[in-house]
């Protein structure tokens, strides 16, 4: 039985979209011909690998299989091209990176910047996702790393550390908690708040912290993104907990006021999860250690 590397690609984005046309526009081919390759992969199994769907496909159990070693099968080649781009002089390759809001509107835009000027001929795939999704990104192969607040690291998963940030309320600037240089969480409770995606893990840990106090949280509004959340605090809507670095412009510019909270989990360990360490391709160590380096000179 013979496989080739295009078919097996596209029947892992397949699998992965669980849908034929996104799988096809993912990979910039026409639906037939991603159903022809299909077609074809399972004429090799003699056995179906999809199961058809109104809405889409799903895997049969040979095709569970088939994900698993073609996903293995892929990641052997691309080490190979990676290795072998070493001495053709450079670093090469292609990094699928899955990162947490907290990470990607603080430190993780800079970090990454200095990393690709210095290899330009590096491409990194980021996306933004909950704590929950990029760790399950990341065990079932869709990514190589993802950045996640340490409380969603996935049992099963390699962690490694990566920085510390700190939340804080943001408020009005003409809200009573505004004149308070640092509160407790109970009171901050006593009010009503804008909050994050409620898959998030910054939405559990609220909720977490309300739990222990004996409170309910007040969420009069719940959103995605951090820059509309500060905008609905703006106009008074309610308060909110996010990190400080996402705050500080907002701060610095005269539109919020950061309150310090004095809560011992108000400090947060992000990591770094990885599904082998021991399986990764070079690049991929190389853009590890760069994060951690970077990490470790902006907290000397």
């Amino acid at each position: 039985m013979r496989h080739d590397l295009t078919s097996l690609e596209l029947f892992v984005a397949v699998a992965e979209c669980g849908n034929l046309t996104r799988a096809a526009e993912r990979q910039h081919l026409a639906v037939s011909a991603v159903s022809k390759r299909i077609g074809e992969l399972e004429a090799l199994a003699r056995t179906p690998l999809l199961v058809r769907q109104p809405r889409g496909v799903a895997l049969t159990p040979a095709g569970q299989s088939l994900l698993h070693h073609a996903r293995q099968m892929l990641l052997l080649v691309r080490r190979m091209d990676e290795e072998l781009g070493q001495y053709a002089g450079g670093m090469k390759g292609h990094i699928r990176l899955h990162a947490v809001a907290s990470a990607l509107t603080q430190f993780l835009p800079e970090e990454l910047e200095a990393f690709l000027t210095r290899h330009p001929d590096v491409q990194v795939s980021l996306e933004e996702r909950t704590g929950k999704a990029v760790a399950r990104a990341v065990a079932d192969g869709s990514a190589d790393l993802g950045i996640v607040a340490s409380a969603a690291a996935q049992a099963g998963l390699d962690t490694l550390p990566y920085r510390t940030d700190r939340l804080m309320l943001g408020v009005p600037r003409d809200h009573p908690l505004a004149r308070r240089k640092a509160v407790r969480f109970a009171d901050a409770l006593a009010y009503p708040f804008v909050g994050p995606h409620a898959e998030s893990s910054l939405s559990a840990l609220m909720q977490q912290g309300a739990q222990a106090c004996g409170r309910a949280l007040q969420q009069r509004v719940q959103v995605s993104s951090f820059d509309a959340m500060c905008r609905l605090v703006e106009t008074r809507l309610g308060i909110t907990l996010l990190p400080a670095g996402v705050l500080a412009p907002h701060v610095a510019a005269g539109r919020l006021q950061g309150v310090d909270l004095k809560e011992a989990w108000a400090e947060r360990h992000m990591a770094i999860v990885v599904r082998d360490t021991q399986a990764l391709s070079h690049i991929t160590r190389a853009l590890i250690a760069h994060l951690q380096q970077a990490a470790g000179s902006s907290r000397g």
